[in-house]
Protein backbone atom coordinates (compact mmCIF):
# COMPACT_ATOMS: atom_id res chain seq x y z
CA UNK A 1 0.00 0.00 0.00
CA UNK A 2 1.42 3.09 -1.08
CA UNK A 3 1.91 5.82 1.68
CA UNK A 4 2.34 8.94 -0.30
CA UNK A 5 0.49 10.43 -2.97
CA UNK A 6 2.08 11.62 -6.25
CA UNK A 7 3.12 15.04 -4.52
CA UNK A 8 4.82 13.24 -1.04
CA UNK A 9 1.79 14.72 1.05
CA UNK A 10 0.71 12.90 4.19
CA UNK A 11 -1.69 10.11 2.66
CA UNK A 12 -3.60 10.11 5.92
CA UNK A 13 -3.25 6.33 7.13
CA UNK A 14 -3.68 5.25 10.52
CA UNK A 15 -0.26 4.20 10.59
CA UNK A 16 1.04 7.20 8.31
CA UNK A 17 -0.48 9.64 11.42
CA UNK A 18 1.50 7.18 13.89
CA UNK A 19 4.99 7.59 12.78
CA UNK A 20 4.11 11.29 11.76
CA UNK A 21 2.68 11.71 15.65
CA UNK A 22 6.44 10.95 17.63
CA UNK A 23 7.84 13.89 15.85
CA UNK A 24 7.38 17.28 17.96
CA UNK A 25 5.51 19.86 16.10
CA UNK A 26 5.87 22.79 18.60
CA UNK A 27 9.03 24.85 16.71
CA UNK A 28 8.72 22.87 13.57
CA UNK A 29 5.93 21.43 11.02
CA UNK A 30 5.30 17.26 10.87
CA UNK A 31 7.43 15.66 8.55
CA UNK A 32 5.97 14.18 4.77
CA UNK A 33 5.25 10.80 4.20
CA UNK A 34 7.35 9.05 1.61
CA UNK A 35 8.13 5.42 0.58
CA UNK A 36 11.97 4.88 1.97
CA UNK A 37 14.00 5.00 -1.29
CA UNK A 38 15.58 1.64 -2.97
CA UNK A 39 18.09 0.51 -0.88
CA UNK A 40 21.99 0.69 -2.90
CA UNK A 41 22.61 -2.50 -4.95
CA UNK A 42 26.07 -1.04 -6.27
CA UNK A 43 28.31 0.72 -3.70
CA UNK A 44 30.82 2.14 -5.90
CA UNK A 45 28.91 5.39 -6.60
CA UNK A 46 27.97 5.81 -3.23
CA UNK A 47 30.75 5.90 -1.76
CA UNK A 48 32.51 9.61 -0.53
CA UNK A 49 30.93 10.55 2.64
CA UNK A 50 33.05 8.74 4.70
CA UNK A 51 36.03 9.87 2.78
CA UNK A 52 34.97 13.64 3.21
CA UNK A 53 35.22 13.03 7.00
CA UNK A 54 38.43 11.39 7.09
CA UNK A 55 39.79 13.57 4.68
CA UNK A 56 38.58 16.50 6.44
CA UNK A 57 39.70 14.80 9.69
CA UNK A 58 43.09 14.28 8.38
CA UNK A 59 45.08 17.49 9.58
CA UNK A 60 47.11 18.80 12.59
CA UNK A 61 46.18 15.81 14.86
CA UNK A 62 46.94 13.17 12.48
CA UNK A 63 49.78 14.97 11.25
CA UNK A 64 51.33 16.90 14.66
CA UNK A 65 49.52 15.33 17.55
CA UNK A 66 50.26 11.32 17.54
CA UNK A 67 53.49 11.37 15.05
CA UNK A 68 55.08 14.24 18.65
CA UNK A 69 53.52 11.04 21.18
CA UNK A 70 55.47 8.85 18.60
CA UNK A 71 58.59 10.64 18.60
CA UNK A 72 58.23 11.26 22.66
CA UNK A 73 57.44 7.88 23.84
CA UNK A 74 57.18 5.25 20.62
CA UNK A 75 54.32 3.60 19.39
CA UNK A 76 53.14 2.07 22.93
CA UNK A 77 50.05 4.79 22.44
CA UNK A 78 48.86 4.03 19.10
CA UNK A 79 45.84 1.75 20.24
CA UNK A 80 43.93 5.17 21.28
CA UNK A 81 43.33 6.09 18.14
CA UNK A 82 41.57 2.77 17.44
CA UNK A 83 39.57 3.56 20.75
CA UNK A 84 38.64 7.11 19.64
CA UNK A 85 38.04 5.86 15.71
CA UNK A 86 35.48 3.19 16.96
CA UNK A 87 33.52 5.73 19.14
CA UNK A 88 33.13 8.23 17.03
CA UNK A 89 32.53 5.21 14.10
CA UNK A 90 29.37 4.76 16.45
CA UNK A 91 28.65 8.29 17.11
CA UNK A 92 28.61 9.34 13.22
CA UNK A 93 26.09 6.05 12.83
CA UNK A 94 23.48 7.15 15.13
CA UNK A 95 24.22 10.68 13.09
CA UNK A 96 23.69 9.23 10.16
CA UNK A 97 20.43 6.89 11.20
CA UNK A 98 18.36 9.95 11.75
CA UNK A 99 19.18 11.36 8.51
CA UNK A 100 18.79 8.25 6.68
CA UNK A 101 15.04 7.77 8.41
CA UNK A 102 14.17 11.77 8.17
CA UNK A 103 16.37 13.42 5.50
CA UNK A 104 16.96 15.92 8.31
CA UNK A 105 19.93 16.56 9.51
CA UNK A 106 20.19 15.45 13.20
CA UNK A 107 20.53 19.50 14.00
CA UNK A 108 16.88 19.68 12.94
CA UNK A 109 16.09 16.69 15.22
CA UNK A 110 17.24 18.79 17.94
CA UNK A 111 15.72 21.80 17.41
CA UNK A 112 12.10 20.08 17.41
CA UNK A 113 12.51 19.65 21.27
CA UNK A 114 14.11 23.01 21.92
CA UNK A 115 14.19 25.58 18.56
CA UNK A 116 17.64 27.05 19.36
CA UNK A 117 19.18 23.48 19.82
CA UNK A 118 20.77 24.26 16.23
CA UNK A 119 22.13 27.99 17.00
CA UNK A 120 24.04 26.73 19.97
CA UNK A 121 25.79 24.03 17.76
CA UNK A 122 26.54 26.94 15.02
CA UNK A 123 27.69 29.11 17.28
CA UNK A 124 29.96 26.83 19.41
CA UNK A 125 31.04 25.46 16.29
CA UNK A 126 32.01 28.83 14.84
CA UNK A 127 34.21 29.56 17.85
CA UNK A 128 35.69 26.42 17.88
CA UNK A 129 36.98 27.38 13.89
CA UNK A 130 37.03 31.04 14.24
CA UNK A 131 41.01 30.46 14.54
CA UNK A 132 42.14 30.04 10.66
CA UNK A 133 44.73 27.39 12.31
CA UNK A 134 44.80 24.34 9.60
CA UNK A 135 45.20 27.00 6.67
CA UNK A 136 48.18 28.76 8.78
CA UNK A 137 49.51 24.93 9.18
CA UNK A 138 49.46 24.65 5.04
CA UNK A 139 50.68 27.62 4.50
CA UNK A 140 54.10 27.59 6.58
CA UNK A 141 54.57 24.05 5.35
CA UNK A 142 54.25 25.69 2.15
CA UNK A 143 56.78 28.61 2.95
CA UNK A 144 59.16 25.39 3.97
CA UNK A 145 58.89 24.40 -0.14
CA UNK A 146 59.10 27.79 -1.86
CA UNK A 147 59.50 30.31 0.70
CA UNK A 148 57.68 33.45 1.31
CA UNK A 149 55.32 35.17 3.66
CA UNK A 150 53.34 33.19 5.60
CA UNK A 151 50.92 35.59 6.54
CA UNK A 152 50.19 36.51 2.88
CA UNK A 153 49.93 32.91 1.82
CA UNK A 154 47.35 32.00 4.03
CA UNK A 155 45.40 34.83 2.87
CA UNK A 156 45.50 33.71 -0.79
CA UNK A 157 44.42 30.21 0.74
CA UNK A 158 41.58 31.46 2.30
CA UNK A 159 40.31 33.62 -0.64
CA UNK A 160 40.79 30.53 -2.70
CA UNK A 161 38.85 28.55 -0.61
CA UNK A 162 36.04 30.75 -0.38
CA UNK A 163 35.94 30.69 -4.63
CA UNK A 164 36.05 26.71 -4.88
CA UNK A 165 32.92 27.09 -1.78
CA UNK A 166 30.75 29.62 -3.78
CA UNK A 167 31.83 28.95 -7.65
CA UNK A 168 31.36 25.06 -7.47
CA UNK A 169 27.95 24.52 -9.24
CA UNK A 170 27.28 21.51 -6.63
CA UNK A 171 29.39 22.02 -3.33
CA UNK A 172 29.26 18.72 -2.10
CA UNK A 173 30.70 17.14 -5.63
CA UNK A 174 33.65 19.78 -5.06
CA UNK A 175 34.29 18.87 -1.67
CA UNK A 176 34.30 15.17 -2.18
CA UNK A 177 36.89 15.60 -5.28
CA UNK A 178 39.21 17.69 -3.14
CA UNK A 179 38.98 15.07 0.05
CA UNK A 180 39.47 12.23 -2.57
CA UNK A 181 42.65 13.59 -4.01
CA UNK A 182 43.64 14.67 -0.40
CA UNK A 183 43.47 10.75 0.18
CA UNK A 184 45.59 9.68 -2.50
CA UNK A 185 47.92 11.99 -1.68
CA UNK A 186 48.26 10.58 1.60
CA UNK A 187 48.01 6.91 0.80
CA UNK A 188 50.77 7.64 -1.63
CA UNK A 189 53.06 9.25 0.90
CA UNK A 190 52.60 6.34 2.70
CA UNK A 191 53.19 3.76 -0.45
CA UNK A 192 56.87 5.88 -0.61
CA UNK A 193 57.67 5.94 2.86
CA UNK A 194 57.44 1.82 3.59
CA UNK A 195 59.57 1.61 0.64
CA UNK A 196 61.87 4.12 1.33
CA UNK A 197 61.90 6.06 4.72
CA UNK A 198 60.76 3.78 7.41
CA UNK A 199 63.67 1.25 8.67
CA UNK A 200 63.29 -1.89 8.99
CA UNK A 201 63.67 -1.66 13.19
CA UNK A 202 60.70 0.36 13.22
CA UNK A 203 58.97 -2.31 11.42
CA UNK A 204 59.98 -4.69 14.03
CA UNK A 205 58.93 -2.57 16.88
CA UNK A 206 55.16 -1.92 15.17
CA UNK A 207 54.19 -4.77 17.18
CA UNK A 208 54.34 -2.83 20.31
CA UNK A 209 51.39 -1.25 19.36
CA UNK A 210 49.35 -4.58 20.52
CA UNK A 211 51.92 -5.90 22.69
CA UNK A 212 52.86 -2.65 24.76
CA UNK A 213 49.88 -0.87 25.50
CA UNK A 214 50.15 2.06 27.94
CA UNK A 215 49.12 5.75 29.06
CA UNK A 216 52.48 7.48 29.25
CA UNK A 217 50.66 9.94 31.64
CA UNK A 218 54.09 10.54 33.43
CA UNK A 219 55.49 11.99 30.09
CA UNK A 220 52.80 13.82 28.59
CA UNK A 221 49.86 14.70 30.97
CA UNK A 222 47.13 12.93 31.15
CA UNK A 223 44.55 15.93 28.56
CA UNK A 224 46.93 15.87 26.22
CA UNK A 225 46.92 12.06 25.48
CA UNK A 226 42.93 11.74 26.07
CA UNK A 227 42.26 14.25 23.76
CA UNK A 228 44.04 12.45 21.14
CA UNK A 229 41.86 9.60 22.00
CA UNK A 230 38.86 11.30 22.05
CA UNK A 231 39.26 13.12 19.01
CA UNK A 232 40.84 10.82 16.62
CA UNK A 233 39.67 11.62 13.05
CA UNK A 234 37.07 14.32 13.87
CA UNK A 235 35.42 15.46 16.47
CA UNK A 236 32.92 18.64 17.39
CA UNK A 237 30.85 19.76 14.55
CA UNK A 238 32.83 17.63 11.82
CA UNK A 239 30.75 14.80 13.49
CA UNK A 240 27.33 16.01 13.19
CA UNK A 241 28.00 17.25 9.32
CA UNK A 242 27.67 13.70 8.53
CA UNK A 243 24.02 13.99 8.61
CA UNK A 244 24.46 17.28 5.81
CA UNK A 245 27.18 15.07 3.59
CA UNK A 246 25.04 12.01 3.36
CA UNK A 247 21.96 13.86 2.58
CA UNK A 248 23.76 15.52 -0.23
CA UNK A 249 25.00 12.18 -1.97
CA UNK A 250 21.61 10.91 -1.53
CA UNK A 251 21.25 8.56 1.03
CA UNK A 252 18.06 7.13 2.11
CA UNK A 253 15.55 9.83 3.23
CA UNK A 254 18.14 12.34 1.45
CA UNK A 255 17.03 11.49 -1.88
CA UNK A 256 14.51 13.53 -1.49
CA UNK A 257 16.25 16.77 -0.35
CA UNK A 258 18.22 19.04 -2.78
CA UNK A 259 21.46 19.16 -2.65
CA UNK A 260 23.37 22.61 -1.39
CA UNK A 261 24.17 24.37 -4.96
CA UNK A 262 26.00 27.60 -5.74
CA UNK A 263 24.18 30.90 -5.98
CA UNK A 264 26.35 31.96 -8.48
CA UNK A 265 26.88 28.78 -11.15
CA UNK A 266 24.44 26.11 -9.14
CA UNK A 267 20.55 25.90 -9.84
CA UNK A 268 18.62 26.04 -6.66
CA UNK A 269 15.09 23.99 -6.04
CA UNK A 270 12.27 24.90 -3.93
CA UNK A 271 12.15 22.70 -0.77
CA UNK A 272 10.88 21.95 2.96
CA UNK A 273 12.73 22.74 5.72
CA UNK A 274 12.18 19.74 7.05
CA UNK A 275 12.21 16.17 6.22
CA UNK A 276 10.35 13.13 5.58
CA UNK A 277 9.48 10.11 7.64
CA UNK A 278 8.31 6.38 5.82
CA UNK A 279 5.70 3.72 7.71
CA UNK A 280 7.66 1.00 8.81
CA UNK A 281 6.00 -1.63 6.26
CA UNK A 282 7.57 -4.51 5.21
CA UNK A 283 8.81 -3.21 1.83
CA UNK A 284 10.30 -0.29 4.01
CA UNK A 285 12.07 -2.09 6.57
CA UNK A 286 13.63 -4.17 3.38
CA UNK A 287 14.79 -0.87 2.01
CA UNK A 288 15.91 0.20 5.73
CA UNK A 289 18.22 -2.74 6.27
CA UNK A 290 19.55 -2.33 2.98
CA UNK A 291 20.66 1.43 3.41
CA UNK A 292 21.60 0.65 6.67
CA UNK A 293 24.10 -2.05 6.51
CA UNK A 294 25.55 -0.12 3.06
CA UNK A 295 25.86 3.32 5.30
CA UNK A 296 28.16 0.81 8.02
CA UNK A 297 30.42 -0.51 5.46
CA UNK A 298 31.16 2.54 4.11
CA UNK A 299 32.18 4.44 7.42
CA UNK A 300 34.30 1.56 8.57
CA UNK A 301 35.93 0.95 4.99
CA UNK A 302 36.53 5.09 4.36
CA UNK A 303 36.79 7.22 7.77
CA UNK A 304 37.47 4.54 10.21
CA UNK A 305 39.68 2.54 8.01
CA UNK A 306 41.65 5.51 6.10
CA UNK A 307 42.07 7.51 9.51
CA UNK A 308 43.72 4.49 11.29
CA UNK A 309 46.29 4.14 8.99
CA UNK A 310 46.99 7.84 8.37
CA UNK A 311 47.62 7.73 12.44
CA UNK A 312 49.59 4.47 12.43
CA UNK A 313 52.09 5.61 9.22
CA UNK A 314 52.46 8.89 10.61
CA UNK A 315 53.77 7.88 13.76
CA UNK A 316 55.48 5.05 12.50
CA UNK A 317 57.28 7.56 9.84
CA UNK A 318 58.25 9.70 12.96
CA UNK A 319 59.57 6.98 15.61
CA UNK A 320 61.61 5.78 12.72
CA UNK A 321 62.66 9.72 12.06
CA UNK A 322 62.84 11.69 15.56
CA UNK A 323 62.10 8.79 18.02
CA UNK A 324 64.12 9.78 21.17
CA UNK A 325 65.19 13.43 20.12
CA UNK A 326 65.55 16.24 22.09
CA UNK A 327 63.70 20.13 21.69
CA UNK A 328 60.94 18.97 19.54
CA UNK A 329 57.62 20.92 20.15
CA UNK A 330 54.07 19.78 19.32
CA UNK A 331 53.00 22.16 16.51
CA UNK A 332 53.62 22.20 12.86
CA UNK A 333 57.40 23.08 13.30
CA UNK A 334 57.44 19.42 14.02
CA UNK A 335 57.18 18.76 10.71
CA UNK A 336 60.10 21.03 9.58
CA UNK A 337 62.62 18.80 11.18
CA UNK A 338 61.14 15.94 10.60
CA UNK A 339 61.11 16.47 7.02
CA UNK A 340 64.65 17.70 7.35
CA UNK A 341 65.74 14.00 8.92
CA UNK A 342 63.55 12.65 6.04
CA UNK A 343 65.63 14.93 3.68
CA UNK A 344 69.05 12.97 5.42
CA UNK A 345 67.95 9.78 5.23
CA UNK A 346 66.27 9.34 1.77
CA UNK A 347 66.80 12.65 -0.04
CA UNK A 348 65.76 15.83 -0.28
CA UNK A 349 63.43 14.73 -3.00
CA UNK A 350 61.49 13.06 -0.08
CA UNK A 351 62.06 15.98 2.25
CA UNK A 352 59.96 18.41 -0.37
CA UNK A 353 57.85 15.38 -0.98
CA UNK A 354 56.44 15.16 2.20
CA UNK A 355 55.93 18.85 3.05
CA UNK A 356 54.17 19.27 -0.24
CA UNK A 357 51.60 16.26 0.90
CA UNK A 358 51.56 17.85 4.26
CA UNK A 359 51.11 21.38 3.09
CA UNK A 360 48.31 20.03 0.65
CA UNK A 361 47.33 17.99 3.19
CA UNK A 362 46.25 20.98 5.58
CA UNK A 363 44.82 23.06 2.99
CA UNK A 364 41.85 20.52 1.77
CA UNK A 365 41.43 20.15 5.93
CA UNK A 366 41.08 23.81 5.54
CA UNK A 367 38.47 23.62 3.06
CA UNK A 368 36.42 20.69 4.36
CA UNK A 369 36.19 22.74 7.80
CA UNK A 370 35.05 26.21 6.19
CA UNK A 371 32.42 24.07 4.64
CA UNK A 372 31.14 22.03 7.51
CA UNK A 373 31.00 25.30 9.56
CA UNK A 374 28.99 26.93 6.91
CA UNK A 375 26.74 24.47 6.49
CA UNK A 376 25.97 23.62 10.00
CA UNK A 377 24.99 27.22 10.33
CA UNK A 378 23.16 27.80 7.11
CA UNK A 379 20.42 24.61 7.51
CA UNK A 380 19.82 26.04 11.33
CA UNK A 381 19.36 29.45 9.67
CA UNK A 382 16.95 27.74 7.12
CA UNK A 383 14.99 25.33 8.98
CA UNK A 384 14.62 27.29 12.61
CA UNK A 385 14.51 30.68 11.44
CA UNK A 386 14.20 31.79 7.93
CA UNK A 387 12.34 29.21 6.26
CA UNK A 388 11.41 31.11 3.09
CA UNK A 389 15.54 31.94 1.96
CA UNK A 390 17.50 30.44 -0.08
CA UNK A 391 20.15 28.13 2.26
CA UNK A 392 22.72 28.08 -0.58
CA UNK A 393 23.32 32.32 -0.86
CA UNK A 394 22.76 31.87 3.13
CA UNK A 395 25.90 29.54 3.25
CA UNK A 396 27.59 31.44 0.84
CA UNK A 397 27.47 34.74 2.67
CA UNK A 398 28.48 32.49 5.53
CA UNK A 399 31.47 31.35 3.66
CA UNK A 400 32.91 34.81 3.03
CA UNK A 401 31.99 35.96 6.72
CA UNK A 402 34.22 33.19 8.02
CA UNK A 403 37.41 33.89 5.39
CA UNK A 404 37.01 37.34 6.15
CA UNK A 405 37.51 36.82 9.86
CA UNK A 406 39.94 34.39 9.40
CA UNK A 407 41.72 37.13 7.04
CA UNK A 408 41.15 39.85 9.62
CA UNK A 409 42.86 38.16 12.24
CA UNK A 410 46.14 37.39 10.04
CA UNK A 411 46.25 40.85 8.94
CA UNK A 412 45.78 42.01 12.69
CA UNK A 413 49.05 39.99 13.31
CA UNK A 414 48.49 38.04 16.30
CA UNK A 415 49.49 35.09 17.33
CA UNK A 416 46.56 32.21 18.09
CA UNK A 417 45.07 34.08 21.05
CA UNK A 418 44.77 31.90 24.43
CA UNK A 419 41.42 32.30 24.68
CA UNK A 420 40.66 31.00 21.35
CA UNK A 421 43.07 27.59 22.55
CA UNK A 422 40.96 27.64 25.22
CA UNK A 423 37.83 27.48 23.90
CA UNK A 424 39.01 25.10 20.99
CA UNK A 425 40.13 22.36 23.39
CA UNK A 426 36.77 22.81 25.52
CA UNK A 427 34.18 23.03 22.79
CA UNK A 428 34.63 20.14 20.51
CA UNK A 429 34.46 17.65 23.40
CA UNK A 430 31.43 19.74 25.14
CA UNK A 431 29.70 19.40 21.91
CA UNK A 432 30.24 16.21 21.84
CA UNK A 433 29.19 15.39 25.07
CA UNK A 434 25.92 17.76 24.86
CA UNK A 435 24.24 16.04 21.32
CA UNK A 436 25.67 12.17 22.55
CA UNK A 437 22.86 12.65 24.97
CA UNK A 438 20.18 14.37 22.07
CA UNK A 439 21.58 11.44 20.27
CA UNK A 440 19.97 8.81 22.17
CA UNK A 441 16.61 11.12 22.72
CA UNK A 442 15.88 11.58 19.01
CA UNK A 443 16.54 8.12 18.12
CA UNK A 444 15.13 6.19 20.94
CA UNK A 445 11.76 8.73 20.88
CA UNK A 446 11.28 9.93 17.31
CA UNK A 447 11.77 7.16 15.04
CA UNK A 448 9.56 4.23 14.34
CA UNK A 449 10.12 1.30 16.78
CA UNK A 450 11.64 -1.10 14.84
CA UNK A 451 14.88 1.24 13.49
CA UNK A 452 15.65 3.34 17.07
CA UNK A 453 18.83 2.79 18.28
CA UNK A 454 19.30 -0.24 20.94
CA UNK A 455 21.22 -2.48 22.19
CA UNK A 456 25.19 -2.30 22.38
CA UNK A 457 24.78 0.82 19.92
CA UNK A 458 22.82 2.70 22.63
CA UNK A 459 25.77 1.36 25.32
CA UNK A 460 28.08 3.08 23.46
CA UNK A 461 26.48 6.31 23.20
CA UNK A 462 26.28 6.12 26.48
CA UNK A 463 29.88 5.57 26.85
CA UNK A 464 30.50 8.62 24.27
CA UNK A 465 28.48 10.71 26.98
CA UNK A 466 30.59 9.48 30.04
CA UNK A 467 33.64 10.20 27.99
CA UNK A 468 33.45 13.49 26.16
CA UNK A 469 32.16 15.20 29.56
CA UNK A 470 35.23 13.89 31.46
CA UNK A 471 37.12 15.02 28.39
CA UNK A 472 35.50 18.18 28.70
CA UNK A 473 36.09 18.63 32.10
CA UNK A 474 39.54 17.30 32.24
CA UNK A 475 40.90 19.88 29.35
CA UNK A 476 39.02 22.87 30.58
CA UNK A 477 40.97 22.44 34.15
CA UNK A 478 44.14 21.82 31.92
CA UNK A 479 43.80 24.59 30.00
CA UNK A 480 42.99 27.05 33.05
CA UNK A 481 45.91 25.94 34.80
CA UNK A 482 48.15 26.75 32.10
CA UNK A 483 46.32 30.12 31.58
CA UNK A 484 46.72 30.86 34.98
CA UNK A 485 49.92 29.72 35.75
CA UNK A 486 48.59 27.14 37.96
Amino acid sequence: MATTDDAGKPAGTEAAARVTAAFPTRYLPAPQVRDLPDEPHHYRRLIGPGIIAAGVGLASGEFILFPYIASQVGLVFVWAALVGLVTQYFLNMEIERYTLATGETALTGFSRYWRHWGLVFAVLTYFANLWPGWVTSSATLTTYLFGGDRTWIAIGMLVVIGLILTLAPVVYVALEKAQMLKVAAVLTLFLVAAIFAIGASAWSDLPEVVTQPRIPVEELGFALLLGALAFAGAGGGQNLVQSNWIRDKGFGMGAYVPRLVSPVTGQAEAAPSTGYVFEPTDDNLRRWKGWWKFANIEQLTTFVLITFLTILFTSLLAYSTVFGREGLENNIGFLEVEGQILGERVGSWFQYFFWAIGAFSLFAAALGIVDYTSRLAADVIKTSYARNANESKIYAGLVWGLVLIGIAVLLAGFGQPIVLLVISAVVGGFMMFIYSGLLILVNRKILPAPIRVRGIRLAVLIWSLLLFGTLSVLTFQDRIGELFGG
